[in-house]
């Protein structure tokens, strides 16, 4: 078993970042016939900031990452992908668990959105997360601490 550990991204090439995304969203956005090469990398790119991207290594592996972004009245979880060798270990809830413990201790709550159709969906929503609202696109989830 390997040992995992997350750290700031400031030290990390984030195109590196945005592959795993795209690998991770390829799948989901094929399937609503959205998925476009370098859009999906651009999109990622264009809004990184060092200070709100964590990185989640698997003994020396970048196997994963999310992104965090603290507003007045909410967390914001903008991305979290994980790689495909690693989904389905429970990596991901651990992530998410912990962002909501940060949330519960801030008193605040947290926000995310999903691609409508995206397995995504169904995890969040096992997480705890309420569906607010949905576009064309994506679903808006909320998480309230009790």
């Amino acid at each position: 078993m390997y040992q995992i550990t997350i750290s700031n991204a400031a030290n990390i090439d984030p195109s590196h970042l945005a592959e795993i995304r795209a690998n991770a969203m390829r799948p989901s956005l094929e399937a609503v016939g959205r998925f476009d090469e370098e859009r999906v990398r651009k999109r990622f790119l264009d809004t990184y900031d060092p200070a709100d991207t964590h990185i989640v290594r698997a003994g020396q592996d970048l196997v994963g990452f999310y992104v965090l972004r603290t507003r007045s009245d909410h967390l914001h979880l903008t991305h979290l992908y994980i790689s495909l060798t690693h989904q389905g270990g429970g990596l991901g809830r651990r992530i998410v668990l912990a962002v909501q413990d940060q949330a519960r201790d801030m008193a605040l709550h947290v926000r995310l959105m999903a691609l409508r159709g995206s397995p995504a969906n169904d995890f969040y929503t096992s997480c705890g997360f309420v569906l607010e609202r949905s576009d064309d696109l994506d679903n808006y989830y909320i998480w309230e601490p009790a």
